[in-house]
């Protein structure tokens, strides 16, 4: 495909990929984009330009709002009629659109794509299951008996949710050094977690499942997701109900929701599921995306990006699938924005690992940096960024940065 908008191959938004977010305007009001290249489109400018059967059909501008959540509702097709239009009205030799569309991407002020109304997190990537079970229990008793049954989860925080580019302020609370005395204070082992989140297009009625063959209509689009965790904070509190505060405290997301169109030239199988599941598990489609994720790594003293780790999204070992129909299957209703964490993607190799607890092994190693510098969980001042693509034949799929900069705790005067 090409574009009236020009960009060279490298660049994460061709015509190929056609995300959506949200961004406030000039004038302060909330509207709904797009991407091409480094221009952010303003699709409430555009909306009487989208004129498909679908979307003459409507009589409420669903651009022209806050976030994504009413146009994500619509469903499948509506985004499938909205795609294929912006892909016509910026093709090459495509008659030029308003102006006031188009925004520069540096200029634009993105804001969290969707209201994210509950978010769960789940522990997908047996590599970092085994990775963290080895740590702690030994690489006898690595994997719990369950875990090659369920998609294990637990509930997480939406509120705490934000978009690239805020700061973390480092978290204070419990920990302990003896394992039986609480000590207080400032996080000394804050981490990253390298994920994708799942967005909802809309969800079910209360009391009835989402069956794992129509799981994968409900699903809205894709996010880049750094799920920060305080490890002394968490094993302080973790039993016997598992994280709470460890994990409550932030996870950043990208601010563009890539769709399943745009990932679709790079869906690949996953490897069948030894022993098998129970047939509501059962996903005739078991795949995930041939995405590269990187998480790389700016302190204070350096000048340039220090990558710490490459993944892939190939390396999950539930399907996003398999992951809506077990968080439904208690008939657990689900809704519009919700968002499903895919836990940590490590791949099989240390230089594939998605959390710094991996690649230090539980702070019995170092991570050395170009600089000089040496880390095994991070300081106050450093950045990280985290990033997925895939390479298409002359084009780009990606999303962006998912960034975050660590800042200093409170001091004990805002806690008591």
């Amino acid at each position: 495909m090409k574009s009236s908008i020009a960009y060279d191959e490298n660049n994460h938004f061709p015509l190929e990929n056609i995300p959506f977010g949200a961004f406030k305007t000039a004038q302060g009001s909330t509207h709904c984009c797009s991407r091409i290249g480094d221009k952010v489109i303003d699709l409430a400018v555009l909306f009487n330009k989208f004129d498909g059967p679908l979307f003459k059909t409507l009589t409420e501008n669903v651009f022209d709002q806050p976030n994504l959540n009413k146009f994500a509702a619509l469903g499948k097709d509506f985004r499938l009629e909205a795609r294929e239009t912006l892909q016509k009205m910026f093709a090459e030799g495509a008659p030029a659109v308003d102006a006031a569309a188009l925004v520069d991407a540096s200029e634009a002020n993105l804001v969290i794509p969707v209201f994210i109304r509950d978010y769960t997190d789940f522990y997908s990537s047996k590599n970092h299951a085994y990775n963290v079970g080895v740590m702690f229990r030994g690489p006898e008793n690595a994997l719990q008996p369950n875990w090659v049954h369920i998609p294990v989860g637990y509930h997480g925080r939406a509120s705490s949710i934000v978009v690239d580019g805020t700061p973390i302020v480092r978290p204070k609370g419990q920990t302990t050094t003896d394992g039986k005395t609480p000590e207080w204070g400032a996080s000394k082992r804050l981490d990253f977690e390298l994920e994708m989140g799942t967005v909802l297009s809309h969800g079910n009625e209360h009391g009835k499942p989402i069956k794992i063959d129509n799981a994968r209509d409900h699903i809205f689009g894709f996010t880049m997701l750094n799920d920060w965790s305080s490890r002394d904070i968490q094993k302080w509190e973790y039993v016997p109900l598992g994280p709470f505060l460890a994990k409550n405290f932030a996870s950043t997301i990208s601010p563009w929701i890539v769709t399943p169109e745009a990932l679709s030239p790079f869906k690949i199988a996953l490897p069948a599921q030894d022993p098998g599941v129970l047939p509501y598990l059962q996903d005739k489609d078991l795949s995930s995306y041939d995405l590269t994720l990187d998480v790389s790594i700016k302190t204070p003293t350096m000048d340039q990006w220090h990558s710490l780790s490459k993944s892939n999204m190939k390396y999950l070992y539930y399907s996003v699938a398999q992951t809506i129909a077990h968080h439904s299957v208690t008939g657990c209703n689900m809704d519009t924005g919700d968002m499903l964490g895919s836990g940590t993607i490590s791949g099989p190799e240390k230089s594939g690992y998605g959390s710094m607890l991996e690649l230090c092994w539980g702070g019995k190693e170092v991570i050395a940096l170009p600089n000089g510098e040496e880390r095994k969980f991070l300081l106050d001042g450093d950045e990280v960024n985290m990033t997925a693509s895939a390479k298409g034949n002359g084009f780009t799929i990606g999303f962006g940065n998912c960034s975050g900069k660590i800042t200093p705790a409170l001091d004990d005067s805002h806690f008591f």
